[in-house]
C-alpha cells in the first residue's frame, strides 16, 4: 500500500486555504448561474445545502481515530484536512444564505442532514461504519471533481463567481481525497465488506438526497408540473443517458475502481487542471481568476 510519505513525493500538498473571496454577496448573481440551466443550477445548489453538515460530520469520522494516528505525516494530512473541510462549511454556508433568501428551505434542510448523519447514523452505527462512509462519500466527490473540472465545459458556462467557489471547492477535495481513506485502512482497519456496503450506501444516499432537495427547489422557483417534468427529462438524460455526465467511461471506471481489494484514491492521479489552477491563484490570489483558467484545459 502507498504510504503518506511517497503520496506526498507525487501528489499535492494539502494546503489549507482562508479568507478566499468569491463575491457572493454580489446581487447580480443569476439564479440559474449554470448554462442558464435549472436543472445543473439546482444539481449543484442542492449538493451545496449538504456541504456545511457534511462537512462536520466528515470532520468528526476522522476525528474518532486522531488520537491513533502515530505517523506524523498522515497526523498532519488529518490537520490539514480539517481545516480544508471547515473552510468548505463555511464558504457554502455563506452561499447557502443566498438560497436562503430564494425560499429555499435551508435551515429545515439542515436540521434533516443533523438528524440522519448525527442523531442517527453517528449514534447507532460503529465508528469503523462511519469513517467507511467518510472515505466512500469523498471518492464520490473526487468523481465529480474529475468529471466537472478536468473539461472547460462547466467553467464556460457557469458564472465565474461560482465557478470560482466550486473550483476552489474541488481542487483542496482533490488534495485531501486520500485521507479518510488511508486513516480508515491503515488506522481503523476497515474491512473489505464494510468498505463496500458504506460505497453502497453513499451511492444511493448521494442522488436520492439531491433530486429531493432539487425538486424542493423547482416547487420553490415557481415550476410548474409539466415545467418540472420536462427539466428532470432533460435533465436526467445530461446525467444517465448516452454519453451522460454518469455513464461516460472516465466516469464508471473511477467509480468502479473502488471495488477493486487494491483500491486506492491516489490511483487516479492529480486533476490535470490543478496546475494551471494553482500557478494563478498562486500568482494573484484571486480565486475567481484561478477558476478561470480551467478554461484553458
Amino acid at each position: 500500500m502507498t504510504t503518506s510519505h511517497q503520496r506526498q513525493a507525487h501528489n499535492p500538498q494539502i494546503i489549507p486555504r482562508e479568507k478566499l473571496d468569491f463575491h457572493l454577496n454580489d446581487q447580480d448573481i443569476p439564479r440559474y448561474w449554470w448554462d442558464k440551466s435549472a436543472f445543473k443550477t439546482r444539481f449543484a445548489d442542492a449538493m451545496s445545502t449538504t456541504f456545511p453538515v457534511g462537512e462536520r460530520f466528515f470532520i468528526s469520522c476522522v476525528r474518532d481515530y486522531r488520537e491513533r494516528v502515530t505517523d506524523p505525516a498522515l497526523q498532519q494530512e488529518i490537520k490539514d484536512f480539517i481545516r480544508q473541510e471547515g473552510q468548505h462549511g463555511m464558504v457554502h454556508d455563506l452561499f447557502n444564505g443566498r438560497l436562503k433568501e430564494q425560499g429555499v428551505a435551508v435551515g429545515a434542510l439542515e436540521r434533516i442532514y443533523k438528524y440522519w448523519l448525527f442523531d442517527f447514523f453517528r449514534k447507532y452505527a460503529s465508528r469503523k461504519h462511519t469513517l467507511a462512509f467518510t472515505a466512500a462519500a469523498e471518492h464520490m466527490t473526487a468523481i465529480m471533481v474529475h468529471l466537472l473540472f478536468d473539461t472547460p465545459e462547466m467553467i464556460e458556462q457557469a458564472d465565474p463567481r461560482l465557478a470560482g467557489m466550486y473550483a476552489w471547492h474541488a481542487m483542496e477535495e482533490m488534495e485531501h481525497k486520500a485521507v479518510a481513506f488511508d486513516v480508515m485502512q491503515k488506522v481503523a482497519k476497515v474491512g473489505y465488506g464494510m468498505r463496500i456496503l458504506a460505497f453502497i450506501e453513499i451511492s444511493v444516499f448521494f442522488p436520492l438526497a439531491t433530486f429531493l432537495v432539487m425538486d424542493h427547489m423547482f416547487k420553490v422557483d415557481g415550476m410548474s408540473r409539466w415545467q418540472r417534468a420536462k427539466a428532470w427529462t432533460k435533465g436526467l438524460w445530461w446525467l444517465y443517458g448516452i454519453g451522460g455526465l454518469f455513464t461516460k467511461p472516465s466516469f464508471l471506471g473511477h467509480y468502479l475502481a473502488y471495488l477493486k481489494p487494491g483500491f486506492h484514491p491516489w490511483q487516479a492521479g492529480e486533476l490535470g487542471t490543478y496546475k494551471l489552477w494553482l500557478a494563478e491563484l498562486e500568482r494573484s490570489g484571486d480565486p475567481i481568476a484561478a477558476g478561470q483558467t480551467l478554461r484553458m484545459a
